[in-house]
Order: C-alpha cells, then sequence, then structure tokens
C-alpha cells in the first residue's frame, strides 16, 4: 500500500510539474513572451531616436521653419499610419498562426518574390545601420577626447584624434552583447538605451535653448540656407534632398517592428499593445525632433552643424557635453543589438534548419548556475562575432559610410516603411481598386517614392564628394 501511495505521488509530481511547464510556453511552443506595451515602446525609441535627432538642426536650416516643421511632422504621421497597417499583420486572420519577422509576413502576404525583394532591402539596410552606428559611436568618443583637449588648449587647438582604436573598442564591446540570444532578452539594455537618449537629446535642447534666451541665436529663415556667394540654386536643391532623407530615415523602424511585436504577451491582442506602443513611440520621437529641430537651428540658423554636440556648436561647459555624447555612446551600444537581431536571427534560424542533427550548430552550453547562468551556443559564438568584427572592419575601412548609409536608409525607407505595409493591407482587406481608400493610399505610396528617389539622388551626390578626399582606413579629425 506504501508502495502504491508513493508512486502516486510521483505520478502526481511528474504531473505537476508537466503543467509547470506547458504553462511556461505560448501557444506556438516557444517560451512565455512577456513583453509589454512599455518595453516595445522602449524598443522603438531606442531605435528611432539616434544620435542623428541631433542632425535635425542641420535638416532644419536646409529647409527652413516651413518646410522643415512640415516635413517632420508629415513623415511622423506616414509612420504612424503604416505601422499601425503592419502590426495587424502579425497573425494569420484565418489560422491565428503567428508571424515572427517582417519577411514571413510579406512571404505570407504578397508572395515569396515580394519576400525576397523585402529581404535584400531589409538586411541591407540594418547591416549598414551596424557600420553607421560604430562610426557614429566612435565620433562621440572621440569628441569626448577632443573636449577635454579644447578646454585644457582652447578653441583654437589642434586636437586631431584618430578615430580607430575606438572604432575597435566599440567592436570589442558589441563581440560581447551580441552573445545575448534573441529581443526577449533585451528588455534591460534597451531600457538604458532609450533613457540615455532622452539625457542627450535633453542637454542638445538645453544647451540650444540656453544660447536663444541669451541673445546669441544665429540668423534665422522662412526658407533655409539662402541662395548666394557661398552656396548655389544647385547645391540649395541637393542639401533639400539629403534632408529629406534625414527626415525619412529618422523614422524608419519598420524592419524591426514584428521582430519587437513578438515579444508581446498573447493578452491583450498583440496587434492592440503594438499600436499603443507605436503611438507612445511617434508621439515622443516627434516631440524630441521637433524641440531638437527647432532650437537647434534657432540656436545655429543657417550655420547649423551636422551635429550639434560632436561638431563642437558648443564648447562649454565641457563636462556636459561630454556627459551628452557618452550617453551617446551608450544608447548607440544599446540600439547597435536591437538593430542586430533580426540579422542574426535569419542566419541561425536557417542553420538550424540546414543542419538539424549538429551539436556545433544546436547545442546550448550552460555557463555559470542559478541566476547568474548563462547560455553559450558555438555557431551563435562564431557567426555573430564574425558580423560584428565585418561591421566594424567596414566602419574603419570607409571613413564616408554616413553618405553610403543615408543612401540606404532612402532606398529603405519607401519599400519597407510605406509600400510592402500598404499593399499588405490591401491584400488583407480585399480593397477593390480605384475607391477612394485605394486612391488615398497610393498617393502616400507616390508622394514617399518621389520623395525617397530624390534623398537617394543627394545622398549620391554627397558620396561623391565624400569620395574625391577618400582615403582608407584614415579615419581622422
Amino acid at each position: 500500500m506504501k508502495f502504491v501511495d508513493e508512486s502516486i505521488q510521483v505520478e502526481a509530481c511528474e504531473s505537476a510539474l508537466g503543467i509547470q511547464k506547458v504553462a511556461e510556453l505560448d501557444d506556438d511552443g516557444k517560451p512565455r513572451r512577456t513583453g509589454n506595451v512599455w518595453t516595445a515602446s522602449a524598443h522603438i525609441i531606442t531605435a528611432v531616436i539616434g544620435s542623428g535627432v541631433l542632425s535635425l538642426g542641420w535638416a532644419m536650416a536646409q529647409l527652413g521653419w516651413i518646410a522643415g516643421v512640415a516635413t517632420l511632422l508629415v513623415f511622423s504621421g506616414i509612420t504612424l499610419y503604416t505601422s499601425r497597417l503592419l502590426v495587424d499583420c502579425y497573425r494569420s486572420p484565418v489560422t491565428g498562426k503567428r508571424n515572427y519577422t517582417y519577411k514571413e509576413i510579406v512571404k505570407n502576404n504578397l508572395g515569396e518574390t515580394m519576400c525576397m525583394a523585402c529581404m535584400v532591402v531589409q538586411y541591407a539596410l540594418l547591416c549598414g545601420v551596424l557600420v553607421g552606428y560604430t562610426i557614429t559611436a566612435s565620433i562621440s568618443m572621440v569628441a569626448i577626447k577632443k573636449s577635454n583637449c579644447f578646454h585644457q588648449r582652447g578653441h583654437e587647438a589642434s586636437c586631431s584624434v584618430s578615430y580607430s582604436p575606438y572604432i575597435i573598442g566599440m567592436g570589442i564591446v558589441e563581440i560581447f552583447l551580441s552573445q545575448i540570444p534573441n529581443f526577449h532578452k533585451l528588455s534591460m539594455l534597451s531600457v538604458v538605451a532609450a533613457v540615455m537618449s532622452f539625457g542627450y537629446t535633453f542637454i542638445g535642447i538645453g544647451l540650444a535653448l540656453a544660447k536663444v534666451i541669451s541673445g546669441k541665436g544665429e540668423k534665422t529663415t522662412l526658407t533655409g540656407v539662402e541662395v548666394g556667394i557661398s552656396i548655389s540654386a544647385a547645391d540649395k536643391t541637393w542639401r533639400m534632398f539629403r534632408a529629406f532623407g534625414d527626415v525619412a530615415f529618422s523614422y524608419s523602424y519598420t524592419p524591426i517592428l514584428v521582430e519587437i511585436q513578438d515579444t508581446l504577451k498573447a493578452s491583450p491582442p498583440e496587434n492592440e499593445v503594438m499600436k499603443r506602443a507605436n503611438t507612445v513611440a511617434v508621439a515622443t520621437t516627434t516631440t524630441f525632433y521637433l524641440m531638437s529641430g527647432c532650437l537647434g537651428y534657432a540656436a545655429f540658423g543657417n550655420n547649423a552643424a551636422g551635429n550639434m554636440l560632436t561638431g563642437f556648436g558648443f564648447y562649454e561647459p565641457f563636462w556636459l557635453v561630454d556627459l551628452a555624447n557618452a550617453c551617446i555612446v551608450l544608447h548607440l551600444v544599446g540600439a547597435y543589438q536591437v538593430i542586430s537581431q533580426p540579422v542574426f536571427s535569419v542566419v541561425e534560424s536557417w542553420a538550424v534548419r540546414r543542419w538539424p542533427k549538429s551539436e556545433f550548430v544546436t547545442k546550448e552550453c550552460n555557463i555559470g548556475s542559478g541566476k547568474h547562468s548563462c547560455s553559450i551556443n558555438l555557431f551563435r559564438l562564431v557567426w555573430r562575432s564574425s558580423l560584428v568584427m565585418l561591421a566594424t572592419f567596414l566602419a574603419m575601412m570607409m571613413p564616408f559610410f554616413n553618405d553610403v548609409l543615408a543612401l540606404l536608409g532612402a532606398i529603405g525607407y519607401w519599400p519597407l516603411v510605406v509600400y510592402f505595409p500598404i499593399q499588405m493591407h490591401i491584400v488583407k482587406s480585399k480593397m477593390r481598386t480605384r475607391t477612394w481608400s485605394w486612391l488615398g493610399l497610393q498617393l502616400i505610396n507616390s508622394i514617399c517614392l518621389v520623395v525617397a528617389v530624390a534623398a537617394a539622388c543627394g545622398s549620391i551626390q554627397g558620396m561623391n564628394k565624400s569620395l574625391k578626399k577618400y582615403k582608407p582606413f584614415n579615419v581622422k579629425e
């Protein structure tokens, strides 16, 4: 009788453990998702508010008060609208099955050919952003070094610094952080990065506001930089095109939107939560963009630098400028991981399907114990480290890569942020052609395509200038 009781107890324990294990899984058999509106908003803000926010003063200087403010508001509205269309495609309306990535949504709604086109644009853009982030972080680190040099030796001193050691340092840090398995483990890093983005944006806005209040603000105009001796009509046009591209690219977080949505809990419905997160994130970023762009333009006028914190629009208080640039570096360290996860994931998923029995690809090695344990996969270690090293190498080799990044952004904005979400919405809703709704969507599509082409032309013109003074591995300022 005793043995029967013990057997029943064992079966009860095993049953309880089985129920607990099932409870820890979602409806698709994957570990239970824990994301909410705030973690999703943090991921988006981390990806969107980059150090490019500090260049919006330059963009405003090229466009002027009227066109500059209007451009920011129009692009924020378009991005919010098209992202809401995209999040409704996360689950299949028939089966309720999840689509884990952007390319899966495109494949299931628009077919294999469109999926391949989407993959080429999406992953080229994301890989380009990794190189751009590496360069931008090193620029901020160099700015800290130069700021201290100017403070000690005077503003006219020669404080030339090589970017290469800082680019390598950024790469080493990212190799370690890239071993974080997936988006689900990035929440804390994203929150820290989002806080850092608020930090340096507030500092930049505060310094610009102080300059305006002190009466030292420079000349501004309704139409921006004026054609004259220092700038021709052609140069003015190219600059306006690049400014459109800068603003459009500053809202290009859609390529990672689906991956962020896949971190959300199943209840309440993911699309409803993601729409709220989109609204919070876009409203927050647009507010910061307007404040930074308008105050940056008011402070520096038509001579606004590409980045008011690294371009030394401010020299003092040097410690505050240093703090802002340190926040930029910390933010980009986190944003790098948010941007890179879709690239990591697509190769790792392919490798598991290709070699399902390979221990090198599939085996997880646990290091440590308890809460402080971590899991290392050899394929993940080699693949992710290789990609980070390649991005670091390209950042060192091509000092003008920001022009290439602007070109990738111009090319990527229209298909990823506008075209695919609109086309999938038309297919999903079975919208009839030549209705008012269809015509309105096609109008948005056409306008954004024209802007993207113009921005791409402006980026190519800027890249052509950079090529004339190109020196490989000689990134120095």
